[in-house]
């Protein structure tokens, strides 16, 4: 795929979405990586149900560690892997605390350093909470990169590194949402909706099928 492509790709994603965000609900950094957290193999709205419970009673570390694991557990038990997630959660919150004054720090180095917070969790808060152009791979973003062609790669490290050299600068910040979406409700695993695609002239999985 082409550059040229591949910037009318995103011009016709912002014009559909001008302003793409997480379905996550949040207000917050520290909100927002709680719920990216737990948000690991589990849906958005599993994970919204949960949280707006929880963040009711625990919206800050202090809090969180008031609950301690046994008290959060009730509180996200309905999301897989819950016990791992509170382990992870609570120390958090404690290096959270003790290092960064109980802020959600703005750096990738430092988030990586807490307890469950891997590289993709690490850039989908950068991404939203501090407005850094990370794009952070899912299996809806690596399935659309891939089959598309806007950025293919073996492994999700590949993908990532191919859309930030590939998408072009000025769409970057919003380029990990639009992706999510387009994957979550378009072009889905199992058997995408070319026929209400905004790219399917531009999609190389599609003039492949025709």
């Amino acid at each position: 795929m082409n550059d040229a492509k591949r910037r009318e790709i995103f011009r016709r994603l912002q014009a559909h979405t001008p302003k793409p965000t997480t379905e996550l609900i949040y207000r917050t950094p520290f909100e927002l990586l709680i719920a990216v957290l737990l948000s690991a193999q589990a849906t958005d709205v599993s994970v919204n149900k949960a949280t707006t419970r929880l963040f009711a009673v625990a919206a800050t570390p202090e809090a969180m560690l008031a609950l301690g694991e046994e008290g959060l557990i009730p509180y996200i038990q309905t999301i897989g892997l819950f016990r791992s997630k509170a382990r992870h959660i609570i120390a958090t919150c404690h290096l959270l605390l003790e290092r960064h004054g109980g802020d959600v720090p703005p750096q990738r180095e430092a988030l990586e350093a807490l307890p469950g917070v891997g590289r993709k969790t690490a850039n989908v808060v950068l991404n939203t909470a501090f407005g850094q152009p990370t794009i952070a791979v899912d299996t809806h973003i690596f399935r659309v990169a891939n089959r598309t062609g806007i950025a293919p790669g073996k492994d999700v490290r590949a993908v990532e590194d191919g859309l930030v050299r590939k998408v072009p600068k000025e769409y970057r910040q919003d380029a990990h949402h639009w992706l999510i979406l387009h994957g979550r409700y378009v072009c889905t695993a199992r058997k995408p909706h070319c026929a209400r695609c905004l790219i399917v002239d531009l999609c190389e999985f599609a003039a492949k099928t025709v």
